[in-house]
């Protein structure tokens, strides 16, 4: 489990000094993916609706999480705001400007605000790419080096900033620790100086002492550059110990939406305390007289998700509003800034 580092960690403010305190702001946003069928493939026959309508915002600065389990949507939530996927429906606003449907010579100069650390530290380098190349090719793309001279600085200062040494510019990735691997990805996805990044589980495939010292950097590195991270991962302890807000997903859904302290110490949504009772506590007294929640079921199919509620079919305690339901999920403030799915406000 991670280990806290520091005694508060607090949610930045920039308003004062940037023009825009959202740093991004989703609305109403949806990715379906279609299934065709036919001898030729063309005839539209259902979709998977990945991401189903849903909104929030990020401050500037900030670290938002977003959990849920597999398969509900939260990495194609991350692709759809980087138009890596062009969303269905809905806004993406960032730093005020909508680029929802922008194509790519649009989207370019943008690349430079938005990056991307990757989930897998061993499929997301090139193997037959130098660490220093991997790091260096953002630096090229995007114009940032004058000269050969500068572009080794700053590809050294680049690794040395995510505790690697300048020598290792010339290994490749096979030389590398997987810990290691996901520091040159990180490197790569701060060399163009990125205001806001995408975590796609970064840690998730790295043992757990690794886990937090890649964590610790990510701090170090956001409040040394003033970065803001959407982190999107499956692990809460990792969640609750970087993140200053945590939106929990269910089924495309966003259900819930809280201060992470808020949301761990008094959750709303069934769904958000089962997740919360299944993060094991060290203490073996404790955790064999706590309650755990166990789902019944499975998660419904994306492609033919229920009408209202999308929670009900495992709800453990559902009420005749969450069964009898037919209007689309919607979020209410139960309390200062914390949203929770107005149909399971009273269940669980």
């Amino acid at each position: 489990m991670v280990q806290e580092t520091k005694t508060t960690k607090e949610t930045k403010d920039n308003a004062t000094s940037d023009k825009y305190d959202n740093i991004l702001e989703v609305k109403n946003l949806k990715q379906y993916f279609p299934i065709t069928s036919g001898i030729l493939l063309q005839r539209h026959v259902n979709d998977v609706k990945a991401v189903d309508d849903i909104s929030f915002t990020i401050r500037r600065g900030e670290t938002l999480g977003l959990v849920g389990e597999s398969g509900c949507g939260k990495s194609t939530t991350g692709r759809s705001i980087l138009q890596l996927n062009s969303p269905t429906e809905g806004e993406i606003i960032f730093n005020g400007e909508n680029i929802s449907g922008w194509g790519v010579n649009q989207m370019r100069p943008l690349r430079r605000e938005m990056q991307l650390i990757f989930q897998d530290p061993y499929s997301s380098l090139n193997p037959r790419m130098t660490c220093g190349s991997i790091v260096g090719e953002p630096l090229i793309v995007h114009g940032l080096t004058g000269s050969k001279n500068e572009y080794r600085e700053k590809v050294a200062d680049l690794l040395e900033n995510v505790g690697l040494s300048p020598f290792m510019a010339d290994r490749y990735p096979h030389e590398f620790s997987g810990g290691q691997r996901q520091r040159i990805g990180i490197a790569r996805a701060i060399a163009v100086k990125p205001s806001f990044i995408v975590c796609d589980e970064p840690v998730s495939a790295l043992d757990v002492s690794i886990q937090a010292q890649v964590i610790n950097l990510m701090e170090d590195l956001q409040e040394k550059f003033d970065l803001t991270y959407l982190f999107i991962a499956h692990d809460l302890s990792v969640v609750r110990h970087i993140s200053d807000r945590i939106a929990v997903m269910y089924l495309g859904h966003i259900v819930e939406i809280a201060d992470r302290i808020e949301l761990y110490d008094n959750p709303q949504h069934p769904y958000t305390k089962a997740l919360l009772s299944a993060i094991p506590i060290p203490d073996p007294v404790i955790e064999a007289t706590r309650d755990r929640i166990v789902l019944q079921g499975d998660v419904p199919s994306p492609t033919n998700p229920p009408t209202g509620c999308v929670f009900k079919t495992r709800c453990p305690s559902p009420s005749d509003n969450c069964t009898e339901s037919e209007e689309p999920m919607h979020l209410i403030e139960v309390s200062p800034e914390h949203w929770v799915d107005a149909c399971c406000v009273n269940c669980g």
